[in-house]
């Protein structure tokens, strides 16, 4: 038999899910995140799910991972000391940026300017030109490249960065300097911008390839250690690394190019969703991944995920696709308190973490999170993560006592209702940017749920939003491996033009986007996947003549059929894009080509789905207990049932709780849940068809 196995590690917790891709049966594991090094967690987790399925390691055919070492590295800076080479007068890109200041009116006076990845005294300029069309203008000096080389080098940088200007439209530059840094830093890892992102305007071209640079060693290190653990402990599988883009990649590549995996673990939770969305037969639909130290948020349309062009990742902003996935400080760890200036409740951003935990994980944690406040409230069971970690409810409620005292709320229940409302409120705002904000009615779309928070809140997220039903797939709290699990090989490719429409023609940008796709589909045909496998999808980011900003546009490439209608289909759907994004049109602007992209997809891999058995609509022979749950301002008494023991069609109607071993998923009243043959739980209020 074959098996896959998704790894996720997250701030609290690391998931696994281990896959027979004959029958879809799966194991799963969810340990505590060991972030001193995560490969601990990881090995553990899938030591547990391979026990769980009564295989041997060396069973594993291949590991698909969603990571956050390079999140991490930048979100706690700690990434590698980088020099940067830049052409002679761009020696300060990064500190210009652009113009961006957060906050209302004179935000700028509390606003400290975030440090940049490459210091001033880093960052190097060499003798060289070459023009937007790829001319050389001025002659690298090579003399001078070795000069400067030999000054970072006494600076003692770990990595460089080579970013010059208009090197997407020739790299000649740029490659020979990295030949000359071979030599004159021996083992500094290089990125060059030519190679990360080979696309118009230098400032995010270079804080893209610094940023690749500054994450590279540590993203480099934890591959090959990795890699050389699961081997030492006998799988012999293949590592891939998940992409922001939800595609999979080698882990050598990911070490090579770390910029494309800083959103890794979000995307692994949206292509999960898409997974179980389509088992459940919803193909437009939110998703709402709330873990221990972040809530991830994203819009799905026709089960395809939107993506975006830049990730952000706390102060940095690079230009990198990945799925269009909003990230709010709002998790089960994330702590509540009262600051003295303005003596309104606030949650997080601040998070408990795996270390010391809520206080209610009993591992030293006093102040009062999330987690506590659910406990207080009675929604969360006595034990997490099938037993790994038992809940202390009297340290809980002394936590959240804190903070009835310092609010004047008085009780403890009190206080953990509010917690959990704000709580609430800063997800739905997170939820509105990925809808309301961009043209989307909530109404519109289902709601997916899931994380090992998720469940707790996905009703009340339900009612804020208006988004029925809300789905929670089995298995919420490892969805994200999951979706690690089934996704496929992908890699892209991309090239700026910058040309206006009346300049082109459908055969010429079509031999453009053929010969992206051949440069996309080499790293797929290496892994051994022929090209009668590869799905191709092409984009084209277009703007009207003088505008400032591009959208990305899905081409359709059968439009351009020698007939003549491909541009006048791009053309189409862009402004019908435009006129939603922004309502209006410049219908007397021409329309400009600025970048064009080739994304190349393996198949999806064969998992087979699970259909539950039928049973009628009573799902009395899954309750198990009874109890007091605080809604609403009073007591009221909740029935409590094992999800493992529900059928297709089983009707669980609130106030109820529904466990598991990774998630426990929330009721409310006058709210009943349905369990469909996928075995997803959707959620809507009594009545609502």
């Amino acid at each position: 038999m074959a098996y896959r196995l998704g790894v996720d590690v997250g701030g609290t917790f690391t998931d696994i899910l281990l896959v027979n891709e004959e029958s879809g049966e799966t194991y799963r594991a969810k340990t505590s995140s060991t972030p001193e090094d995560q490969s601990i967690g990881v090995l553990r987790g899938i030591e547990q799910a391979c026990q769980k399925a009564g295989i041997s390691l060396s069973e594993v055919s291949d590991v698909l991972h969603g990571t956050t070492v390079a999140t991490n590295a930048i979100l706690e800076g700690k990434g590698a000391r980088v020099g940067l080479v830049t052409t002679q007068g761009f020696r300060q890109v990064l500190q210009i940026a652009r113009s961006f200041v957060p906050g209302g009116l004179a935000g700028w006076i509390i606003w400290p300017k975030p440090d940049t990845l490459a210091a001033l005294e880093d960052t190097v300029e060499v003798k060289e030109r070459i023009s937007s069309h790829g001319e050389v203008l001025t002659v690298l000096d090579e003399d001078d490249v070795r000069k400067q080389l030999q000054k970072l080098k006494r600076q003692g940088i770990e990595a460089l960065s080579v970013s010059l200007i208009n090197s997407y439209a020739n790299a000649a530059h740029e490659e020979r300097i990295a030949e000359i840094a071979a030599k004159e830093l021996p083992g500094v890892i290089i990125s060059l911008s030519s190679a990360v992102l080979p696309e118009l305007r230098e400032y995010e071209r270079t804080i893209t390839t610094v940023a690749n640079a500054y994450v590279q060693p540590q993203v480099d290190l934890y591959m090959r250690h990795l890699e050389s653990q699961l081997s030492d402990a006998g799988v012999n599988g293949k590592l891939f690394i998940l992409k922001s883009d939800g595609g999979l990649i080698s882990a050598r590549t990911a070490a090579d190019n770390p910029v494309s995996v800083m959103m890794s673990g979000p995307a692994g939770g949206v292509i999960g969703a898409a997974w179980v969305a389509e088992q459940a037969g919803f193909k437009d639909f939110l998703t709402f991944d709330m873990g221990g130290t972040s809530t991830d948020v994203a819009l799905v349309q026709d089960l395809t995920p939107r993506i975006g062009r830049e990730t952000t990742v706390g102060d940095v902003t690079v230009r990198a696709t990945s799925v269009d996935v909003r990230t709010v400080g709002a998790g089960g760890g994330s702590i509540a308190h009262v600051p003295a200036l303005t003596q309104a409740l606030r949650v997080g951003p601040q998070s408990a973490g795996a270390s010391p935990g809520p206080a209610a994980y009993g591992k030293g944690g006093t102040e009062p999170s999330v987690t506590d406040a659910n406990v207080v409230l009675g929604y969360l069971p006595t034990e997490l993560a099938g037993g790994e970690i038992a809940l202390d409810k009297e340290a809980a409620r002394a936590a959240v006592q804190t903070i009835g005292d310092s609010t004047g709320l008085g009780s403890a229940e009190a206080a953990a209702a509010g917690i959990i409302d704000i709580v609430n409120e800063n997800m739905f705002g997170a939820l509105r940017l990925v809808s309301v904000q961009q043209g989307f009615d909530p109404r519109d779309f289902a709601l997916v749920a899931f994380g090992g928070a998720g469940p707790l809140h996905a009703n009340a997220l339900g009612k804020l939003t208006g988004a029925w039903p809300v789905i929670i797939p089995p298995s919420p709290g490892v969805l994200c491996a999951y979706g690690d699990a089934t996704t496929s090989l992908r890699d892209e490719s991309a090239r700026t033009l910058v040309r206006g429409f009346n300049s082109l023609t459908d055969d010429s940008l079509l031999a453009v986007f053929t010969e992206l796709a051949t440069s996309a589909r080499a790293s797929l045909i290496a892994e051994g996947i022929t090209e009668a496998d590869h799905t191709v999808v092409y984009s084209a980011d277009v703007r009207y003549h003088g505008q400032g900003f591009e959208i990305p546009i899905n081409v359709d490439i059968a439009a351009f059929d020698g007939k003549g209608g491909g541009l006048d289909a791009l053309r189409g759907a862009f402004d019908t894009e435009h006129e939603r994004l922004f309502s209006f049109l410049l219908s007397n602007n021409e329309h400009e080509l600025v970048t064009v992209r080739a994304t190349v997809s393996g198949p999806r891999p064969g998992v087979a789905s699970v259909t539950l058995a039928q049973g009628g609509v009573d799902a009395s022979s899954a309750l198990r207990s009874t109890t007091s749950i605080w809604v609403e301002g009073k007591s009221v008494e909740a029935k409590v049932y094992d999800r493992d023991l529900l059928l297709a069609g089983n009707v669980v109607e609130g106030p109820a709780i529904v466990t598991e071993m990774d998630s426990t998923t929330l009721i409310l009243p006058d709210h009943a849940a349905t369990v469909h043959e996928s075995g997803s739980l959707l959620i809507r209020p009594v009545g609502h068809n």
